[in-house]
């Protein structure tokens, strides 16, 4: 193959991690969020962020570039905006979600940049790198989704001592899950790139189907459920 081909082999498997890894967080961020709601489960939000955030771990370990990850969680954001065309309602029916997402999709870049090549070298640098980005997130979104379309829950922090609560209540469980999941994202995709599996270089055919099965997929189901309530 030529430089000229394996670059964009390379260009083209780049965007196929961001929309395969965003689908499936919308996807999580859809249906798996009205399961745990029915279920009555505690903590959804904590599960949600180290789900997205390990994720993103994924493509972390295999293409190393921190840009991508504000477009995975973009991606996320688009399908959790199907409420849109199915419900027909306003994009600010979901702005606070929508607000986290995009925000630990941006920090944790931030985050991973700044660790560099720390975060290849142990499980210790991964966690660290993971939860704080974690609880840098619940602090910004205090302060962004409370000024953008703040919920009611919310609201509950607009006081003295708000923020300090807020992390209590949200930005700790969050960190702890991400802490977590993200070392685990980091080992599933040394995993996938071992095994020839994390990009199309080995057997593009079927890496491009597979791929575009599992985002239809994430997609199809995501706006079935909005649709039918759940």
């Amino acid at each position: 193959m030529s430089s000229a081909r394996a670059e964009k082999a390379q260009t083209l498997d780049v965007w196929i991690a961001i929309l395969v890894l965003g689908s499936l967080w919308g996807f999580s961020e859809v249906v798996l969020s009205s399961a745990i709601r029915a279920a009555g489960l505690p903590y959804r939000a904590a599960v949600l962020t180290g789900i997205g955030m390990g994720l993103m771990a994924v493509t972390i370990s295999v293409h190393r570039k921190p840009w991508m990850l504000a477009g995975i969680a973009l991606v996320a954001v688009l399908c959790k905006q199907l409420v849109v065309p199915v419900l027909h309602v306003s994009v600010m029916c979901k702005a606070n979600s929508c607000i986290a997402v995009m925000l630990g999709g941006v920090i944790l870049a931030g985050a991973v940049s700044l660790a560099g090549r720390r975060l290849h070298r142990g499980t210790v640098a991964r966690i660290a790198t993971g939860a704080a980005a974690a609880l840098l997130s619940a602090v910004a979104f205090h302060f962004v989704g409370m000024r953008v379309a703040p919920c009611r829950y919310l609201l509950t922090f607009n006081r003295a001592g708000g923020l300090t609560a807020f992390v209590a209540a949200e930005g700790v469980p969050w960190a702890v899950s991400t802490g977590l999941l993200f070392p685990i994202g980091c080992w599933i995709g040394e995993r996938l790139e071992a095994a020839n599996l994390a990009t199309g270089a080995a057997k593009p055919h079927v890496y491009h189907a597979a791929s575009a099965a599992i985002i239809i997929l994430c997609w199809v189901t995501s706006a079935l459920a909005i649709a039918a309530g759940f």
